[in-house]
């Protein structure tokens, strides 16, 4: 509540003191950014009941997504993600002792080592998953199906005029 109550405190701020810099796109782009970090705060309590971070369960997710055998090299698994390559060794050197992935011979490419999700770790980010959808289910509640979709539509409009730059 007392982050809803900074949102609002940051607007009145900034119409008061700042009154130039305010802007819709400004004023939704803050809001974008909040219900962001809602969500990943979300993410963060959900998963560390696992004893895992959010990267952790990021690069799960992500191998679980793909095809069968849910294997990737590191560079296709960082891709199809929102995460930078640099953390990346560091996230699955974790996993790997943590007995949630495997590391395989890649035929492609000797230098590096494919990462395949394994049996414990499906059955983690399987039974993780659906916990997390009621919880995006909760933070979206206050708007209607139609409302959603319209939400979706105008993100997806948004991101497809800004990656065609």
């Amino acid at each position: 509540m007392k982050l809803k109550n900074n949102l609002r405190e940051i607007e009145l701020a900034m119409h008061q003191n700042w009154p130039e810099c305010v802007d819709a796109s400004s004023l939704t782009l803050l809001k974008i950014t909040r219900v962001q970090e809602l969500f990943k705060n979300e993410i963060e309590a959900c998963v560390t009941q696992y004893h895992l971070q959010h990267a952790d369960f990021s690069v799960l997710a992500t191998l679980r997504r793909s095809a069968k055998p849910y294997c990737l090299s590191p560079t296709d698994l960082y891709k199809s993600m929102f995460f930078s390559s640099g953390g990346l060794t560091k996230v699955l050197r974790r996993l790997l002792e943590a007995g949630l992935i495997e590391r395989l011979e890649n035929p492609q490419d000797k230098r590096s080592k494919l990462v395949k999700l394994n049996e414990q770790g499906k059955k983690l980010v399987e039974k993780i998953m659906p916990e997390l959808h009621k919880k995006d289910k909760a933070l979206l509640k206050g708007l209607t199906k139609q409302e959603q979709t319209q939400l979706e539509a105008l993100l997806q409009k948004t991101l497809d005029h800004h990656e065609s730059i």
